[in-house]
């Protein structure tokens, strides 16, 4: 059989992620091919704006070169940074059903979840700043908005009360700053420091001013979330509904008495140590000392409640989720 003089190629395009593998000799010019294989198997797109937006019922000034750019950059950053993207997309199943109800009750819009999206990625954090929770409060602003923050209990990390409390939070800001949009600029930079920038500037818009960094990034960062996950296969991301993190069925006992050991509490209730830290974040001690003498409602597991068959009723839904 002859030998090949140039080149014996094998592609081989996978139906699931179109990738190309290359086969070739040494006497091949590697760096053609490799150039080649890239722009066959390789696509990276820049993302479609759209052409009217709104935050919060507030029309985005989409005419406006700065405004378009500053969208655009804050969609392909997360775009292309998938890994956080699905993050966000998984725990948003588990959150939004008990973020949107309370967003509703209070009056808030519901873009505002997005927000707590972008603050927390919907998962318990600490910032060097202090700021801590779902929606990174930090503590005196959580106690000024009703939230309980102590050496056992930090309200902050519960879902629930958090989502009020930045509920009360929003609307205070809206009332002082006239739109929702400049109430998220305030909640990220602080009412001082955008209140300041307003009045120096002589404008009233979000848009119109002039902020540091990440204040000035900051709604587009909600913008983005808020594009991606309500159409994420219109930005690349196949995510099916039996990947989502289910929201986890739970029970509610009563704790109250002062020193509570919370092993002892956890197995006298039928379930682990574990188990009643998963799903009671705000408990942040082994013992709850509970001077005040309170009566806190505590989420525990139904039996079998950790089991993937029992949360999902054994059912495997594979349909491409379409909005979050």
């Amino acid at each position: 059989m002859k030998k090949l003089s140039i080149i014996a190629i094998i592609l081989s395009t996978l139906a699931l992620g179109g990738v190309i593998f290359i086969c070739a000799t040494q006497k091949d010019n590697s760096d053609d091919i490799h150039r080649k294989a890239l722009q066959i198997g390789y696509r990276i797109y820049s993302p479609v704006l759209p052409d009217t937006l709104t935050f919060a019922g507030e029309k985005v000034p989409m005419d406006t070169y700065y405004v378009r750019e500053a969208l655009d950059r804050e969609l392909m950053v997360n775009m292309y940074w998938q890994s956080n993207m699905l993050l966000w997309i998984k725990r948003a199943n588990r959150c939004f059903p008990v973020i949107e109800p309370i967003l509703k009750q209070e009056g808030v819009p519901q873009d505002f979840k997005y927000l707590c999206v972008i603050e927390s990625g919907l998962v318990n954090v600490t910032s060097p700043a202090k700021a801590s929770g779902y929606w990174q409060f930090i503590k005196s602003t959580g106690e000024k908005y009703g939230l309980e923050i102590n050496d056992d209990v930090d309200m902050r990390n519960d879902l629930e009360a958090s989502t009020l409390a930045a509920c009360k939070f929003l609307k205070s800001l809206k009332a002082r700053f006239g739109s929702w949009t400049c109430a998220a600029a305030a909640y990220n930079c602080g009412e001082g420091g955008l209140s300041n920038r307003l009045s120096k500037e002589g404008v009233s818009s979000y848009y119109d001013v002039r902020l540091n960094k990440e204040t000035s990034r900051y709604v587009f960062r909600i913008l983005a979330a808020k594009l991606i996950m309500s159409s994420p296969q219109e930005y690349g991301f196949h995510v099916r509904k039996c990947d989502l993190y289910p929201q986890i069925p739970f029970r509610t006992v009563t704790l109250s008495g002062k020193n509570v050991d919370l092993y002892k509490f956890a197995n006298d209730n039928n379930s682990s140590y574990k188990m009643l830290r998963e799903l009671n974040p705000w408990i942040v001690n082994e013992t709850i000392a509970n001077k005040a003498g309170k009566t806190y409602t505590v989420k525990l597991p139904v039996e079998g409640g950790t089991s993937m068959k029992k949360i999902t009723n054994g059912k495997k839904d594979t349909a491409l989720v379409e909005k979050m």
